[in-house]
């Protein structure tokens, strides 16, 4: 069988930054889809330079843990994983819609399966909808509740928003919730001003973010107004301008996550239905009861 590689940010300043790829590769490991599951980083080991080196298969298929498509996805790793003939138009992107692509690391003698991000998969529309279940303790929520799903933003990378603004199209014309909205940090429409975009008496926000770190814990809760100190903490849920804001932190931790990199495998030509369906149903044991 070939090797799933999941590559991330990581960081030398955040811990926690790293938790969620090394939960989800668990989670795929103990499928068994895979002969191998390895982590890489970007700011940790192993890094995206050395990874291929330590697997002993000869086919692998890579899984960016990144939200959006970008300088990431299209240049740096890549590079670092010495794709040869590596085009970003290989793609045919219009900014939410890589799949995959195969490619030889030449120096290493293997071929490589390189996946769209995690984050502009058709299944982060579930994982987000799972993310609002988990918050609010109700694997029904939708009715009586607005849904505000929260990026970064920035005018440097237009594709930042596009993966925000495609998951709450999505979820919004399913019509589980009475209202849809995306929201960004650095950009309008702005999350510091989340209740003037909803008309709900309760809200659930989520972060299109893939571990908990500076902006989610402590950026977008002081913004919202849901703390004056995050390091007060605040309540869940959180009156704010009238309204209960139900804050449920970074999607990428909610552990249906790990569905959605075997979906990206699957996608790519990876055998893994049953890994798919074992995933689905373990997490859903514990998807209205984790935060």
């Amino acid at each position: 069988m070939p090797a799933l590689v999941i590559v991330a940010h990581g960081s030398h300043l955040n811990a926690e930054s790293s938790t969620p790829t090394f939960d989800h590769a668990d989670t795929v490991r103990a499928t068994g889809a895979f002969d191998e599951v390895r982590e890489s980083f970007w700011k940790e080991e192993p890094s995206f330079r050395e990874v291929l080196r330590t697997l002993e298969s000869d086919e692998v298929y890579v899984v960016p843990l990144f939200v959006s498509e970008g300088y990431f996805t299209e240049e740096v790793i890549p590079r670092e994983l010495r794709l040869e003939g590596w085009d970003p138009e290989t793609w045919e992107s219009d900014g939410t819609s890589a799949t995959h692509a195969t490619f030889e690391a030449g120096d290493v003698g293997k071929t490589v399966h390189y996946c769209g991000p995690v984050g502009t998969h058709d299944a982060m529309s579930d994982v987000i909808v799972r993310r609002a279940e988990s918050v609010t303790g109700d694997p029904d929520v939708g009715e009586g509740f607005g849904l505000a799903v929260v990026g970064h933003g920035t005018e440097r990378n237009e594709n930042s928003a596009k993966a925000v603004e495609y998951h709450a199209d999505r979820i919004r014309e399913s019509g589980r919730f009475d209202e849809v909205e995306a929201l960004f940090m650095d950009e309008a429409p702005e999350v510091d001003d989340v209740t003037d975009f909803f008309e709900s008496d309760d809200i659930v926000v989520v972060p299109l973010f893939i571990a908990d770190g500076y902006h989610t814990q402590e950026d977008i809760p002081e913004d919202m107004g849901l703390t004056d100190d995050y390091r007060t903490g605040w309540d869940t849920p959180a009156i704010v301008d009238g309204h209960r804001i139900w804050y449920s932190g970074a999607v990428g931790t909610e552990p249906l996550m790990a569905d959605v990199v075997l979906e990206r495998a699957r996608d790519a030509g990876a055998d893994v239905d049953d890994a798919v369906a074992r995933v689905r149903e373990e997490t859903a044991e514990t998807g209205a009861t984790s935060d």
